[in-house]
C-alpha cells in the first residue's frame, strides 16, 4: 500500500468479515490506529490479533456493539469518544438482510435499523470528532440494490409489505440518500461523505443475511461464480479512506474506485431532506442526535 496514514485514526464497522475486515487490515498496514466494531468480543479479540500480526502495527483495538440497537450505537460512540479525541475515517459498512420481519427491542425493523440508523446515528454522535480531525471521510457502504429500493415514508418499518430483498434495496437507498444530504450539511466543513457499490462479493455475507440453508447455498454458489474476491470487493473502500486523490471530493456514489450514476430517484434533495427528518424523529426519543 502507498498511502501513509499514519497519525490517522479510523473506526470500522462490520470489520471481523469479509470487506470490513480487509478494509481494517489494510488501513492497519498503511500506519493507522484503527478501530474495528463487531458484536463478538470473542471474534473481535481474534481479529484484532490477526491484523495486528499481518500489520505488523500493535495501534489496533476492537469495540463492540450491536449495531442495530441504537442505544448500543449511542455506547459504541461514548466508547470511543473517551478514549480518542480525534477520529479521520469513519467507514459504515456493518450490514445485513432478515429473511423474515424481525424487530429490535427498540421497536425498529431490523434491516432498516442496522442498515441505515446505525449509520445514520453514529455518524451524528461522531461529527463534532469527525470535524475537529479535518480532514477527514466518511464512507458509507451501500449497494447497486439500493437502484431497486424506494423508500416509502409511509411505510419505512415494513410493516405492511416484507420482502427480504425490497426491504433490503430499501435501506440500500436510504445509505446513498443520507449520504447526499449528510454530504450538502458537511460543505465548507473539510469532512467529506461518499458512498459505494463494493460489487457481489464472495464472503461470508450468506450469513448475515440470515437465509436459510437451501438459500445460503444457491446465495454463495452464485456469488462464487459472478463475485469479487474480498480483496477486490475492499479496494474502493481502501481507496476513499486513504488516497490523496478523493481529497474533498464529496457526495458521490462509487465503484470500482470510480464515482458513477446511482438511480434518478436518490437525487431528489426533497427526499434527502425527508429522510434525514424522519430518521431523527425516528431515534430523537431514544438519543440526542446532534445536527450537521
Amino acid at each position: 500500500m502507498a498511502e501513509n496514514m499514519n497519525g490517522k485514526v479510523c473506526l470500522v464497522t462490520g470489520a471481523t468479515d469479509g470487506i470490513g475486515k480487509i478494509t481494517a487490515q489494510a488501513l492497519a498496514r498503511m500506519g493507522a490506529t484503527v478501530i474495528i466494531v463487531g458484536r463478538n468480543p470473542a471474534k473481535c479479540a481474534a481479529v484484532v490479533n490477526e491484523i495486528k500480526q499481518s500489520s505488523d502495527n500493535e495501534a489496533v483495538e476492537a469495540l463492540t456493539a450491536d449495531l442495530s440497537v441504537m442505544a448500543e450505537v449511542q455506547g459504541l460512540a461514548d466508547q470511543f469518544m473517551a478514549k480518542y479525541q480525534k477520529l479521520h475515517v469513519l467507514v459504515n459498512n456493518a450490514g445485513a438482510i432478515f429473511p423474515k420481519r424481525q424487530v429490535t427491542p427498540e421497536g425498529f425493523e431490523a434491516t432498516f435499523a442496522l442498515n441505515h440508523l446505525s449509520y445514520f446515528v453514529l455518524t451524528n454522535l461522531l461529527l463534532d470528532t469527525l470535524k475537529a480531525s479535518a480532514p477527514a471521510h466518511i464512507i458509507n457502504v451501500s449497494s447497486v440494490s439500493h437502484k431497486e429500493g424506494s423508500l416509502d415514508f409511509d411505510d419505512l418499518q415494513s410493516e405492511r409489505n416484507y420482502s427480504a430483498m425490497k426491504v433490503y434495496g430499501r435501506s440500500k437507498l436510504a445509505n446513498v440518500v443520507f449520504t447526499y444530504e449528510l454530504a450538502r450539511r458537511l460543505a465548507g466543513t473539510g469532512v467529506t461523505a461518499n458512498v459505494l457499490h463494493p460489487g457481489l462479493v464472495r464472503t461470508g455475507f450468506s450469513n448475515s443475511l440470515k437465509l436459510n440453508a437451501v438459500q445460503r447455498i444457491g446465495y454463495d454458489v452464485f456469488s462464487w461464480l459472478m463475485g469479487v474476491s474480498p480483496n477486490q470487493g475492499a479496494q474502493t473502500s481502501i481507496y476513499l479512506a486513504s488516497s490523496a486523490e478523493v481529497e474533498g471530493v464529496s457526495g458521490k456514489y462509487w465503484e470500482k474506485k470510480k464515482p458513477v450514476a446511482s438511480s434518478s430517484v436518490s437525487y431528489d434533495k426533497t427526499t434527502w431532506e425527508r429522510l434525514w427528518r424522519v430518521s431523527e424523529t425516528l431515534v430523537g426519543s431514544k438519543l440526542a442526535v446532534s445536527h450537521a
